[in-house]
């Protein structure tokens, strides 16, 4: 494979002539400067958020080759496809090789060819790796889902806490541990166990606001399932179920009604599998339903939504599997069944487990989310030790917002109480102080001031409020040390500073009503997309080039890139070159194929012009947008679409009876602020996402064909 060349230069023109990104992600180029002067580190970034690029790059500026230590085999070979596709020359080292690939692997290692190995732990600690290891040239070692390594983390690996030896056998050669999920205790045995105890600690937002998170009742749960999907034509999404019959049922479900769904479990084997999630990567299969086994491995940007047949059993399981969708930052959607059902299968799985207590109590957070009527985001991300001040705007919670009221006081009295008694209270220690109950919980605490100042407040509204409290950040719980809270900073505003606190009392809870056995339901019919003509061109051509060279689509170009080809509609190589994800490598590659797509639409629309000269025709005898989309039975969006090409192949438009001066006189200091790009993104991004989409892409229109 030809490769490009990379040793030699900096980070950040690797990150634009390799990767085809002009701007690090914030704390990226912190992390990579560590890694070049052979410091440690631990990287804690959310799904999507550019974890591998602080060990790839490193690994293509330093001489020799970086080992990279990866938990599924399907999970190295998806991100060596990737690097290739960027010219970069990677490998894997793995059971799925026979002796002469491993042989041609061992070569590129010897020779320093190859800048970047991925390995399994079980093969690293191999004797048969062992003597490789002794003759290459390691300079760098980077371990991925480094969650895996601790017994508080939600997918613990035995063979993982025996990673520790690179430190001893390495010694001066930098370690980054990176992971996606991670708690505070989790983080804290990352370093015990890797042994790297000074290594420095980033810690990104967990924060993704482009996935909107939402929580139904487990009732009528198919019927809710294709309102859901019908929402979402022609992308690709996971249904994860708790039992392998339950996958296989919904598969069957999806089908019946005109879906092309497959079941994924471990009961199917392994071969069959393997066929199932290729044709998952490749686009071939949209939709799949399946166990928690399905998923990690993947790193398809490109999934736009992901629901839970069934409750998870924690929040670090929830919060992965959901970020398995808009990898490429583009809107996604999930959705969360919850049902006492659920909840009393899962309690019985913990009970059976090696770690019951702990296990527990992460099912009881994981409950709390179902049930809190506080912003969820607000709730997830304080489960990871992040707040957040507002209300995400993004949830389920926040779209029908629940009635509050100021619960300041009784925040204050269930903060004091933890204060007085040295933050040794567990929840129900709590709430039997507060209310003066005299039992063995309380014995030591009965002469604090607090005892029994909440004393008319029901044990089960203390319940609420303080989960409520725990999700908006003003304490923590100690899994570590026998669930005791334990006060955050938020905490001391509440008590000394007077900082207000809302909570909302909760309406008595409803049985659930019992889904009703009958008749199977006449399938509902699916409604026919509406389609933006260029991008789903240039959808196809990806396909054709993916099936060419034998690699899924995303890794040809994601979804977000062929977005921005589908705005910018470049027309040569030094248009196409600014396109975010397009490098040097695949800007020899594929530009001039996708600028023939581009010009080819230009004609067609030149000569064809039917469909957005009806929507100038219809605008120009004084109908609104609104009134376009609903006269012509499509979006608004796709009206706003024909009013940017008309603008683009300089037709007649009156702008200014779209775009009012004032909000074009923002929209065009954005575009002079990040560069006179012609992106959609940046700008609405740095307008605080208050000028809809539709604005800004008809005033770009303007711009390109006025300056």
């Amino acid at each position: 494979m030809e490769s490009v060349k990379t040793t030699g230069m900096n980070p950040k023109t690797v990150l634009d002539k390799v990767f085809g990104f002009k701007e690090f992600r914030p704390m990226q180029e912190d992390i990579i400067n560590q890694a070049l002067n052979n410091e440690d580190a631990v990287v804690l970034m959310p799904t999507g958020g550019g974890k591998s690029l602080c060990f790839q790059i490193p690994a293509l500026v330093k001489q020799g080759t970086t080992l990279v230590i990866s938990p599924l085999i399907s999970l190295m070979q998806d991100q060596v496809s990737a690097l290739r596709s960027n010219g970069v020359p990677a490998a894997f080292y793995n059971s799925t090789l026979n002796t002469a690939e491993q042989q041609d692997v061992i070569t590129g290692v010897l020779s320093q060819e190859t800048k970047l190995l991925y390995v399994s732990p079980e093969k690293l600690m191999s004797e048969e790796f062992s003597g490789i290891l002794q003759s290459a040239n390691i300079s760098f070692i980077a371990i991925d889902e480094a969650h895996c390594i601790s017994q508080w983390g939600h997918d613990f690996r035995p063979e993982y806490t025996k990673l520790g030896f690179l430190r001893k056998k390495f010694p001066g050669i930098p370690v980054m541990a990176l992971t996606a999920t991670a708690d505070k205790i989790t983080r804290q045995d990352i370093l015990k166990q890797l042994k790297i105890e000074s290594a420095h600690v980033h810690i990104s937002s967990f924060d993704r606001p482009n996935l909107n998170l939402r929580v139904e009742q487990g009732t009528d749960k198919f019927k809710k399932i294709l309102t859901f999907v019908k929402k979402h034509p022609d992308t690709s999404g996971i249904v994860y179920c708790l039992s392998r019959k339950e996958c296989e049922q919904t598969a069957l479900k999806f089908q019946e009604n005109g879906y092309n769904a497959e079941h994924y479990h471990a009961g199917v084997p392994s071969a069959e599998r393997a066929a199932v999630q290729e044709r998952f990567i490749k686009d071939e299969t949209p939709i799949i339903c399946a166990t928690i086994a399905f998923g990690m491995g993947i790193d398809k940007s490109n999934v736009r939504w992901v629901i839970h047949y069934n409750m998870p059993k924690n929040m670090e399981g929830y919060y992965q599997e959901i970020g398995r969708a808009g990898r490429d930052g583009l809107p996604s959607d999930t959705m969360l069944f919850y049902s006492l059902r659920d909840v009393i299968q899962l309690r019985k799985f913990a009970e059976d487990s090696g770690q019951k207590e702990l296990q527990l109590a992460k099912l009881e957070r994981m409950q709390q989310y179902a049930e809190s009527p506080v912003c969820r985001r607000k709730v997830l991300l304080n489960y990871f030790n992040e707040a957040l001040e507002e209300d995400c705007g993004n949830c389920d919670v926040c779209k029908n917002p629940p009635k509050q009221f100021d619960g300041t006081v009784l925040a204050q009295k269930a903060l004091s109480a933890i204060y007085r008694t040295e933050e040794k209270l567990s929840t129900s220690a709590l709430i039997n102080v507060l209310r003066g109950a005299l039992n063995q919980q309380t014995f030591d605490f009965q002469s604090i001031k607090t005892f029994g100042a909440g004393v008319d407040v029901a044990y089960n509204d203390w319940q609420s409020f303080i989960m409520q409290m725990l999700h908006q950040g003003l304490f923590d719980i100690a899994y570590d040390d026998h669930n005791r809270l334990k006060l955050t900073e938020s905490a001391k505003k509440v008590l000394f500073e007077k900082k207000a606190i809302n909570l909302v009392k909760q309406a008595p809870k409803e049985k659930e009503p019992i889904e009703p056995r009958g008749r199977a339901k006449k399938p509902l019919k699916r409604e026919k997309p509406i389609k933006n003509t260029l991008y789903e061109e240039l959808r196809t051509v990806r396909t054709k080039l993916a099936t060419q060279y034998g690699v899924p689509p995303y890794v040809i170009f994601s979804d977000a890139t062929l977005q921005e080809i589908d705005e910018t509609k470049p027309q040569n190589k030094d248009q196409f070159e600014n396109i975010s994800g397009v490098g040097n490598y695949k800007l020899d590659k594929y530009a001039d194929v996708f600028i023939d797509v581009v010009k080819e639409h230009f004609l067609k629309e030149r000569s064809k012009g039917n469909s957005y000269k009806l929507s100038i025709d219809m605008f120009n005898e004084g109908k609104t947008i609104a009134e376009i989309a609903t006269a012509r039975k499509i979006q608004e969006t796709t009206v706003f679409s024909h009013m940017a090409r008309a603008l683009d192949i300089g037709m007649q438009v009156d702008f200014f009876k779209l775009v009012d001066i004032e909000t074009f006189k923002l929209i065009k200091k954005s575009f002079i602020v990040n560069g006179r790009e012609y992106k959609l993104k940046p700008i609405y991004d740095h307008l605080n996402e208050k000028v809809d989409y539709g604005l800004i892409r008809l005033s770009l229109s303007y711009l390109r064909g006025n300056e």
